[in-house]
């Protein structure tokens, strides 16, 4: 396994690019560690796949670096970076057996017969498809055929990295839960370096120990999936994650402070300069309060909807959308309700990005 650094990378698909608009990746510093379990999230164009393909050689950016343990593979060509890909949809051979498709990255590689049995046996064992061996892979149900894929990409043991291009998409809703936990248990068990690129938040969250989250072709934010939730650093990570996703509200800013529809809102603490710039307030729906009681936010409930585990109310304040989610009991559409949000998870962006510090709050 390796550790990936990206140094200075940036890529363009025009020959001549003039602005950072012509770039579908922007610059991109970062540094992937051995052994790590990594998403890459973002939207359809977000620039996620050029990315990945650049790292494993199937383009060559148009500026920066590629490091491979600090040996640097940028004008290499896929064969020679020792990386492993799984694809969006299962790559295997109908004709062969399970036991034959899995072999075959090893038999390529000219390893003897008795260090295949070993891998396929093993691998074939964490992917509970040591009954189907003999099976012919075309006879397998989708996701037991993506099974086979991932495990294509594991039975070697000599790889830089192995690399995942949303590899759930094909595979039934009730299915994937299984799928996802078994990868993440094959990453605990063999200590790879997994990079798994999707648009699902759900996927990246429950995979990954870092979640790299992509916009327009640049990083906005990296971190744990919980700092992700908790202390978004863009509101389009607050918009992204989450469901519903975090609260953005139009604020003013002044005498220290900010103000929605002409209340003054309390914060999680100091601001940094706001003086030039728009300014929001973001709060995530889980850490907004519903009552009656005319303390707080006055506001009207548009709709309710019961999820079961908890009832999502979406509320109109001062022509503003708010989410709150609430556990028990919910006002009804049309009911004139009180909105408050917990101080310490209200934070105030400024033009997008983070601009309110942890501390004593600011009222």
């Amino acid at each position: 396994m390796a550790q990936i650094k990206l140094s200075n990378l940036r890529h363009s698909y025009l020959s001549k690019p003039e602005s950072d608009e012509d770039y579908a990746l922007k610059k991109i510093d970062l540094t992937w560690e051995d052994g790590g379990a990594y998403a890459l999230l973002g939207p359809s164009g977000c620039g996620k796949s050029t990315l990945l393909n650049i790292i494993s050689g199937l383009l060559v950016p148009s500026e920066g670096k590629i490091l491979f343990d600090d040996q640097d593979v940028t004008a290499l060509p896929p064969a020679k970076r020792n990386i492993a890909q799984v694809f969006q949809f299962p790559v295997i051979y109908d004709t062969m057996t399970v036991y034959d498709n899995l072999a075959f990255p090893l038999r390529n590689r000219g390893r003897d017969e008795e260090t295949v049995k070993e891998r396929v046996t093993a691998i074939a064992e964490m992917l509970e498809v040591t009954d189907m061996l003999t099976t012919r892979a075309s006879n397998l149900s989708p996701d037991n055929k993506q099974k086979i894929s991932m495990g294509r990409g594991l039975v070697r043991q000599d790889v830089n990295v192995v690399m995942f291009d949303e590899p759930l998409t094909v595979i039934d809703p009730h299915l994937k839960w299984k799928l996802r936990s078994k990868l993440k248990e094959l990453h605990q068990r063999v200590k790879a370096t997994m990079i798994y690129v999707t648009h699902d938040q759900t996927e990246a969250l429950t995979f990954a120990d870092q979640v790299v989250v992509m916009q327009d072709g640049e990083i906005v934010q990296i971190g744990t999936p919980v700092e992700l939730f908790e202390r978004p650093a863009h509101t389009f990570v607050g918009h992204f994650i989450g469901s519903p996703g975090m609260n953005v509200l139009p604020c003013d800013v002044k005498d220290g402070g900010a103000f929605f529809a002409g209340e003054r809102v309390g914060l999680e603490g100091p601001l940094e300069d706001v003086t030039n710039g728009s300014a929001e307030i973001g709060i995530r729906p889980e850490f907004v309060s519903v009552s009656g009681n005319g303390t707080g936010l006055a506001a009207h409930v548009r709709k309710v909807a019961d999820i079961g585990r908890h009832k999502v109310v979406e509320a109109i304040a001062n022509n503003s959308r708010i989410h709150a989610i609430l556990e028990g009991d919910a006002p009804n559409a049309g009911d004139q309700v009180n909105l408050e949000f917990k101080q310490s998870q209200t934070r105030l962006y400024k033009d997008g990005w983070l601009a309110s510090t942890p501390g004593e709050g600011v009222q």
